[in-house]
């Protein structure tokens, strides 16, 4: 018998079935950000799993037309106008916990990203086992137009895209569709839409924690979808060209070379993204993907916990403040950044976001190989 509950305060429902336990993220108008309740319950729930032997696979989805749209930001914002700088960061401390269970869980993960996916949503999703997207799945890594940066473990994915596409894609926000992520290597698979429920049923059944046949149980109901003509992943080569370079000043100085040979959407929205973005953030963005090339998972988590602190300190910079009461209090999406040219963005003011919080009473994240043990 399958059996249906969910947490108290029913933004994650949990279904029971034989081996199987299925997560549904369950803020469906507000996108399934994750609230702060939601940060709370996810490791709990994945605790449980680890516990109970009779759990061999986790299938995590999100309800409506959204997989997660990320973080629940205005959260954060108004903990921080509430309780200070470590209100905030206490949020994404669970947060970046909460995704590091996911990313190191003795049981494999299969997401199904059905509908939009952002943020630490889609940190939620690629640091699974399996990804499984379809025609409907949009994807998006926004935050340097927010005046923050890829956080909860992107550096270590985007690092690892081929060429410099995660660097594509961490800087500009630029959108991707299901068969793109597919392309590019973020997801595992693709499957319509219209199998969904068929797949389902199929995972039901598997009653094996074995990745060879967890995937093939997948792969019957996947397809190789076509790029759409205008992809940038057709031109990997431009795009490594372009954003290979050292710094930002280079990458945008390099793409509008190539606007004038080559008149591509892609580009010419690579060139504005950049110029409306915080500079502050998109030189720290920069260095985090190229650092986390060379770090493992655990680096990675703690060192963009000491960034997202430094930014919610405002000693730096206050673009992050700036940029939610520009597109999430006054929408007039018209953020003033400060510094507001890239050119004036330090070397010196980006290693401190780089940093150790020397704060009293204030601790690095620390994660270890049994971080569920200790929940």
């Amino acid at each position: 018998m399958a059996s249906s509950f969910s947490s108290s305060n029913d933004q994650i429902l949990v279904e029971e079935k034989s081996s199987v336990r299925k997560f549904t993220l369950n803020r469906p108008k507000q996108l399934n950000v994750f609230s702060p309740g939601m940060v709370s319950r996810f490791p709990e729930l994945y605790a449980a799993c680890a516990k109970d032997s009779s759990v061999k696979l986790i299938i995590l989805k999100g309800k409506g037309r959204a997989f997660c749209a990320g973080g629940d930001v205005a959260a954060a914002f108004r903990a921080i106008a509430q309780g200070g700088w470590r209100s905030g960061a206490d949020f994404f401390r669970k947060g970046f916990t909460m995704i590091y269970v996911v990313a190191t869980h003795n049981k494999p993960q299969v997401s199904i990203v059905n509908g939009l996916v952002m943020g630490g949503g889609a940190s939620a999703a690629i640091h699974g086992t399996f990804q499984v997207v379809t025609e409907n799945t949009l994807f998006a890594m926004p935050e340097t137009a927010l005046g923050s940066f890829p956080d909860l473990g992107a550096s270590y994915y985007l690092s690892r895209l081929p060429g410099f596409f995660g660097e594509y894609l961490g800087l500009t926000g630029a959108r991707l569709n299901g068969a793109e992520m597919l392309a590019c290597g973020l997801v595992t698979h693709f499957v319509p839409s219209a199998k969904l429920s068929l797949l389902e049923e199929a995972l039901d059944k598997v009653d094996t924690s074995d990745p060879y046949v967890i995937s093939s149980t997948i792969s019957k109901f996947s397809e190789v979808p076509s790029l759409k003509e205008k992809s940038a992943y057709h031109r990997l080569n431009i795009v490594n060209k372009c954003f290979s370079q050292r710094t930002v000043e280079e990458i945008i100085a390099t793409l509008e070379e190539e606007a004038a040979v080559h008149k591509e959407d892609w580009i010419s929205f690579s060139i504005k993204s950049l110029k409306k973005a915080s500079p502050t953030s998109l030189k720290i963005t920069l260095r985090s993907i190229r650092e986390g090339r060379l770090q493992g998972i655990s680096q990675c988590f703690v060192r963009e916990f000491r960034m997202i602190c430094h930014i919610f300190r405002g000693e730096i910079s206050k673009d992050f403040y700036e940029g939610c009461r520009a597109i999430l209090l006054d929408k007039d999406q018209n953020p003033k950044w400060e510094p507001s040219k890239i050119e004036l963005v330090t070397e010196e003011m980006v290693d401190r976001y780089f940093t150790k919080v020397e704060d009293d009473d204030w601790d690095d994240l620390i994660l270890t190989a049994n971080a569920i043990a200790k929940l």
